[in-house]
């Protein structure tokens, strides 16, 4: 049976008259990264704050390994928040290590392990350079090492990649698959909808405080409607447009976009694509996180 590392039960909380989360219900396993989605204000953060242990829900219980929290946790959790917070003034190596020994590390072996993660994300030349020396994306990094150096069992990341660029991502995207294969609990919040497609085996969509759809990602893409279709042919096609089913058609670079109300569609468009000429590509879509978003929230996540 899997571990239950993170389990939040019925947790609201208030802020005034706001409500911030109304009643969210997740698992999380061990060894698992879970997404957490929504726009601003859906209560994302929140819930993350929460999971931490640095602001209490008004009901509902949050529980670690069918525990409840309890301040000693502090040492096994990691977190990297979307409102980043290291000193710009100090050098990379004495706040970093600072950090780990309030985690509860000696010296001695946080100096060894940030050098190693310096190593990791190939910049072993930012130890002894001030914070506001590096770019953003740089600063992203030793943040992001602030909050594994201590070996935690939990990781919060929200919106882990924030301000890197594409070879970045992709370093952090190796090093955090590497957590969750180490066993880790990743509870993680991404505006990038590929990101959370590429990483995460279970989601939860929040939406004005409230989850208003959860579940594995592959069974809630399953259970959506495939409404398009690419098409790849050696010459050009006519006449797709006036078959029954097809509401819109896109020129892309090297072929057709093609949106269908039905699943008979494909293969009345298939049918007549091959009477014309050869096909080099026929696929039937599966629905993107992004577009189940927009059906389920009303907006693009921004």
């Amino acid at each position: 049976m899997e571990l239950k590392s993170l389990e939040i039960i019925e947790v609201k909380k208030q802020f005034g008259n706001h409500t911030a989360v109304n009643g969210i219900s997740l698992e999380v396993q061990q060894g698992e990264i879970f997404g957490l989605l929504g726009g601003n204000g859906a209560g994302k953060t929140t819930t993350m704050r929460m999971v931490m242990g640095l602001t209490n829900p008004d009901s509902g219980e949050i529980r670690w390994n069918g525990e409840k929290y309890k301040p000693s946790l502090r040492q096994t959790m990691g977190y990297l928040p979307e409102e980043r917070g290291l000193y710009p003034k100090n050098k990379v190596s004495e706040q970093i290590v600072y950090l780990a020994e309030l985690k509860g590390m000696n010296r001695k072996a946080a100096d060894q392990k940030l050098k190693e993660w310096l190593e990791k994300f190939e910049v072993p030349e930012y130890y002894n350079k001030k914070v506001e020396e590096l770019s953003k994306g740089n600063q992203q990094k030793i943040q992001f090492i602030a909050a594994v150096i201590h070996d935690p069992d939990i990781l919060v990341l929200d919106e882990a990649f924030s301000g890197l660029d594409p070879v970045n991502v992709e370093l952090l995207k190796k090093n955090v698959l590497a957590l969750r294969d180490q066993g880790k609990t990743i509870l993680f919040s991404s505006h990038r909808m590929d990101h959370v497609e590429e990483l995460c085996q279970n989601i939860c969509i929040m939406h004005k405080s409230n989850a208003v759809l959860k579940g594995n990602l592959k069974e809630i893409k399953a259970s959506y409607p495939k409404e398009r279709v690419i098409l790849e042919t050696a010459q050009e096609v006519h006449g797709l447009e006036a078959i029954e089913g097809v509401s819109s058609i896109i020129k892309l670079q090297s072929g057709l976009d093609i949106r269908i109300t039905d699943a008979g569609a494909a293969q009345r468009i298939l049918q007549e694509a091959s009477r014309q000429t050869e096909i080099i590509r026929f696929q039937i879509m599966e629905p993107t996180l992004n577009e189940i978003f927009i059906k389920k929230v009303g907006t693009p996540h921004e």
